[in-house]
């Protein structure tokens, strides 16, 4: 799956995911009010909503971009309803030829992550067959439980032709509060993390790169520019553009030579970009998913001046 989604990068120039992190409150009103129509104000009703907000920026966009990336917790926190959406629309980009990463951050102990990677990334022995319960083409993994709580998923990935993204470092403003902490021999605990995932994805390559990457926030490039010095062969999907404060000239140092090797998110910027300038004067609410296609193209220019 690595290679398919460095291919998409390629063809379509574009080291871009848009983050599906959809809250009620970036949904237009013209469109809640018209699932509460259909299903009522319950979570059924917001799933609605939710779900016609993503099909139709995933329409507006997949001609531009490699990749989406919904993150779960927004999807769990409508129940049932908003979970089948979650899988709703990952289905969906997919039959639109677009790479699924999932948003998932899960990490355990082995048996649990075991159960986690064959949900996520794997098939379920039902009676006499295999179902797959959902169906991310790659997932995000916390591995602070240490390698047991990564292994499983390597495991399933493997298995599937699948890939996962380890956390690193993160975006978050208190990720250094243990990310940060210096550890035996000096470094901080982040490079111990990094160099393990580069020691996991030796064993696990694709044609270029390995299918085990790294997470990596935007905001911070100095670390982003060591980190990538220790996995040169682990993309790294990088979160905390636009919205979080990263931007373009920041992040060079997260690529390689080739003008491969890192995937850079966005979800408000792009998804919300209707509420906020510079594109709120022109696309109002009936053409949020216009604005988020305009939202796509001035990042893509954005970046290419780090490429």
């Amino acid at each position: 799956m690595i290679d398919k989604l460095i291919k998409e990068i390629k063809k379509k120039e574009a080291p871009i995911v848009v983050g599906l992190d959809p809250k009620l409150s970036y949904v237009p009103k013209h469109i809640r009010l018209d699932a509460y129509a259909a299903f009522g104000e319950t979570l059924e009703g917001a799933a609605a909503a939710i779900w016609r907000f993503n099909k139709e920026i995933i329409d507006a966009v997949e001609d531009l971009i490699p990749a989406v990336k919904p993150q779960i917790a927004m999807y769990e926190m409508l129940g049932l309803p908003g979970l089948e959406v979650f899988d709703r629309t990952c289905t969906y980009a997919q039959s639109k030829g677009l790479v699924v990463i999932g948003d998932i951050k899960r990490g355990d102990i082995g048996s649990t992550s075991e159960a986690y990677a064959i949900g996520h990334l794997g098939e379920k022995s039902v009676g006499d067959g295999y179902v797959a319960p959902f169906h991310e083409d790659f997932v995000t993994v916390n591995p602070y439980l240490g390698s047991d709580g990564v292994k499983p998923f390597i495991k399933v990935a493997k298995k599937h032709r699948k890939g996962i993204f380890v956390l690193v470092k993160t975006s978050n403003p208190s990720s250094g509060e243990f990310q940060d902490q210096i550890v035996e021999g000096g470094s901080p605990l982040y490079e111990l993390v990094a160099d393990k995932v580069a020691e996991w994805g030796q064993d696990h390559m694709g044609d270029d790169y390995s299918y085990v990457g790294a997470v990596v926030g935007a905001t911070y490039p100095e670390m982003g520019a060591a980190l990538r010095k220790r996995m040169p062969k682990n993309y790294i999907l990088v979160p905390g553009y636009g919205a979080q404060g990263g931007q373009g000239k920041d992040l060079k140092p997260f690529f390689n030579e080739d003008g491969l090797g890192a995937i850079v998110n966005s979800s408000r910027g792009i998804i919300c970009a209707y509420q906020n300038d510079p594109y709120c004067g022109k696309y109002g609410a009936v053409s949020f998913s216009d604005a988020a296609r305009a939202a796509v193209i001035d990042m893509i220019e954005d970046l290419k001046q780090v490429r």
